[in-house]
């Protein structure tokens, strides 16, 4: 098979102290990031020959990124250089991107003043196998959502694999509904990652609240079942759907589980649990990164899901956007939690 490639946005994330305490010390971490350069690295990692195509500025913060990129045996002859400025996104240390502690700084970054026309598929194509972005590209403006529209037929005629991971981020859709650009782009999909409550607020999958309310591993589980047969039956080009789940435990723990639908049947993973865990940004790009590995390399897909599951539940104990994790670590981690 080609390259794997994904196309997203890059981000610098800054990562204050909580309570004003970078302002004192003056320490104010910060991080390469965005989901799909975090998915991309995870790859790298793993052996996997992957691209990577954003667009950035012409300066030397830019060429910064691309030796640290480079650093990470990542591809960077498909990156775009235009406009005038990198985005980038504040979060608290500690909190996650779910929650009212992320302040983005996006607006007119070079990537979210993407156009149709700008990027040479032909050139960004070349080569590759499968294609990966997410549901925080189109969520950025209308311009954009055209030029993953645009993308993702250049790649459908191509016959190149599809992925989407449908992380659903509502500071960034504002006040628009999803569903009908979400619609656009779903039936270009093979695989599909997310979570019931992502696909009901961007794809309009009905949540079952009896199901909900049980509130144990049994009952979500047969909620992810359905809604991927319902996934798969609105748009027939899905070949699999991955619902992960994850659960706050005490005032620092964290339980994490997920299932599988392929082929018409169903494959759930051991539940992984720790009373303490250091980030939570990222953990579901490396399970995404998990699930394309696995895909690729065309492994059972028990073994699929076990290592997507133990490579995201990995990433809780690092700090950072993207995973460090070796191939041998994840392994370690499936046969500790066996």
């Amino acid at each position: 098979m080609g390259k794997i490639l994904c196309f997203g946005e890059f981000l610098l994330r800054f990562s204050p102290a909580a309570d004003g305490q970078w302002l004192k010390t003056h320490d104010l971490p910060v991080y390469m990031g965005g989901a799909e350069l975090n998915v991309a690295t995870a790859l790298a990692r793993w052996d996997m020959p992957v691209s990577y195509c954003t667009a950035l500025p012409e300066n030397y913060l830019s060429r910064d990124i691309l030796a640290g990129l480079k650093e990470r045996n990542i591809i960077t002859d498909t990156i775009l250089y235009s406009g005038n400025r990198i985005g980038s996104y504040y979060l608290a240390q500690g909190t996650d991107l779910k929650n009212n502690a992320v302040v983005y700084d996006r607006a007119h970054s070079s990537f979210g003043d993407l156009k149709k026309g700008m990027i040479n598929w032909d050139h960004v194509l070349h080569d590759i196998s499968w294609f990966h972005f997410s549901a925080i590209s189109p969520a950025l403006n209308e311009s954009v959502a055209a030029v993953c529209l645009e993308a993702l037929q250049a790649a459908s005629k191509r016959n190149i694999i599809i992925s989407i991971d449908l992380n659903h981020r509502p500071k960034l859709w504002g006040h628009r509904n999803p569903h009908n650009l979400m619609a656009e782009l779903l039936p270009y999909c093979d695989v599909v990652m997310g979570n019931i409550w992502s696909a009901h607020d961007l794809l309009g999958i009905p949540l079952d609240p009896h199901l909900i309310e049980m509130n144990n591993k049994t009952a979500y589980l047969q909620h992810a079942h359905q809604t991927s047969v319902k996934i798969m039956k609105r748009f027939a080009r899905v070949k699999q759907v991955a619902c992960t789940f994850r659960f706050e435990e005490g005032e620092h723990g964290i339980s994490y589980f997920a299932s599988l639908y392929s082929a018409h049947h169903w494959t759930d993973s051991t539940v992984y649990r720790s009373e303490h865990i250091f980030d939570k940004v990222g953990t579901g790009d490396c399970f995404m990164a998990g699930l394309i590995y696995g895909l690729y390399n065309q492994i059972p897909d028990k073994e699929i899901i076990q290592f997507a599951t133990a490579a995201a539940f990995g990433k809780f104990f690092e700090k950072g956007d993207a995973t460090s994790q070796d191939l041998n670590m994840i392994q370690k981690r499936i046969k500790q939690y066996e």
